[in-house]
């Protein structure tokens, strides 16, 4: 009889190659085409270095398309796991940094940053880890405060903290006479134009981030059942709620940093893998993973093909195709 850690095996490597496979065509596409659109096969000799590439299109692949592909993948790998398990820890499906409010306080704490003229790292990125940690025990606050106690109670106290992070941006914004400010503004709405080599290493501050979380697996499982009952399975359920909350925080605040405020890709991806692959964990940590990035390179290559009057933010492409999915769940949930 097959055991069910070889079953879960199985099926996690054929899940991890599927997706790979889609998150490699994703990325060929992503660094193939743009204004000046290269043959994906010319553009596999420019990434291997092979023959006498043209100077421009080697410039163009190497330095602008492939960093904003990498930045894409991780942005969207990283906000689709951290959906995940903030719907894990609040037991709430519509759970989300984005509508929580968490990337709206890790963007006012990462603005603040950026009109102090403090570094990038590590002054910017601790800034917005602070304002999304602060925004969220607010949030949680009001939340365990409403008699509901509920999904409407959780998602009232996202969306007030959203729009009060909002205000407090655009004071910051209208009080600076920063040269910065017109990139803040398109920053705000997801922007991924300003990848660049030189940000690629901060990765590494995420890479780890992925590594607790898929050791988490199995007890995020089992927080599933709630508190009580992880307990009594022998869970010790503050110690990994706080190390899952700190650790999914602060890789999002990264994130944030990087990309601006790109939203609803924690929604979409963790609810369409969990109706397809079912609520496994060890399953939907790497698959949400390689889902998110795959999603979000395909919808940056979108931005970027879109319009012929210029590229569009990604976090248009998100809300657009998010926020119509986040009202159906709401309306269903209401059922």
């Amino acid at each position: 009889m097959e055991q069910p850690f070889t079953r879960i095996g199985k099926r996690l490597t054929a899940i991890c190659l599927l997706l790979g496979l889609l998150l490699a065509a994703a990325m060929l596409l992503g660094t193939a085409m743009g204004s000046s659109s290269r043959n994906p096969l010319a553009v596999i000799d420019l990434l291997r270095s092979l023959g006498h590439p043209d100077t421009t299109q080697f410039t163009i692949v190497w330095k602008i398309r492939l960093p904003r592909v990498l930045l894409a993948a991780m942005a969207g790998a990283t906000l689709s796991l951290g959906g995940l398990v903030f719907q894990v820890l609040l037991r709430n499906p519509l759970a989300e940094p984005y509508i929580l409010g968490i990337s709206g306080g890790a963007a006012v704490g990462a603005i603040s940053g950026m009109l102090l003229g403090i570094p990038f790292f590590p002054g910017v990125t601790t800034s917005a880890f602070a304002g999304s940690m602060a925004t969220l025990a607010i949030v949680m606050l009001l939340a365990s405060g409403a008699k509901a106690g509920g999904k409407d109670s959780l998602l009232l106290a996202g969306v007030m903290m959203n729009a009060f992070a909002g205000a407090v941006i655009m004071f910051l914004i209208s009080m600076s006479q920063s040269s910065q400010l017109h990139h803040i503004l398109f920053w705000l709405m997801g922007d991924l134009s300003m990848a660049d080599a030189a940000r690629i290493p901060l990765f590494a501050l995420i890479l780890p981030c992925y590594l607790v979380i898929f050791m988490l697996a199995r007890p995020m499982n089992v927080l599933l059942t709630g508190r009580e009952a992880a307990a009594s399975l022998g869970v010790n359920v503050q110690k990994i709620s706080l190390i899952l909350l700190v650790t999914a925080t602060f890789m999002v605040s990264v994130v944030v940093c990087l990309s601006g405020l790109v939203g609803f890709v924690g929604l979409v991806i963790p609810h369409i893998l969990r109706l397809t692959i079912g609520p496994d964990h060890r399953l939907l940590v790497p698959a949400s993973l390689l889902g998110g990035a795959t999603y979000l390179v395909f919808c940056d290559l979108l931005a970027r093909t879109l319009s012929t009057n210029g590229e569009l933010p990604v976090g248009i492409i998100t809300a657009m195709i998010g926020a119509p999915l986040f009202i159906f769940l709401l309306w269903r949930a209401r059922q």
